[in-house]
């Protein structure tokens, strides 16, 4: 029984360093677009929705907006992405500014440079992401220290 309680921590750290990959990585994209200086117009080609729900007692029920635009660059290539959590004012057949990387074009963003804003979205993530991997971890080590210490006392 008391493995239960290394296991389930266990997968949960894993989850939650998954979790911080993609923070770390979507900020660093977002960061290089903006970064790059270079920009081209846009046309929203498509806009959706997708809904998810969560389980338990009470549904929850999330909706995330979608836009796929399109663009050339400068070097005359046409380019195509999907950005997710996009203004809902935008829609299809607007005209919108895109950053992008010069090597890596497929990485745009519509969304306008807001460096600090990134930055604490971002910060604010990963520090609740590193409280409950702490807390995981104390977990772990109070349950092991405890059946170690049930172990001793039962011959």
């Amino acid at each position: 029984m008391d493995i239960f309680f290394l296991i389930v921590p266990s997968i949960m750290i894993v989850g939650i360093l998954f979790a911080m990959y993609t923070v770390i990585s979507r900020s660093r994209r977002v960061s290089r677009a903006w970064g790059s200086g270079l920009t081209a117009e846009a046309r929203c080609l498509r806009t959706y929705t997708t809904t998810g729900t969560s389980g338990g007692e009470h549904h929850r029920v999330t909706t995330t907006l979608h836009h796929v635009y399109e663009f050339t660059t400068r070097e005359g290539a046409a380019v195509r992405f999907e950005e997710e959590n996009g203004p809902g004012t935008v829609l299809e057949g607007d005209i919108v500014t895109v950053f992008y990387p010069a090597d890596r074009p497929e990485q745009a963003t519509a969304r306008p440079p807001a460096p600090g804003r990134l930055l604490a979205e971002s910060g604010c993530l990963l520090a609740f992401l590193g409280v409950v991997l702490a807390f995981c971890v104390v977990f772990m080590v109070t349950a092991e220290v405890a059946f170690s210490a049930a172990d001793e006392v039962m011959p």
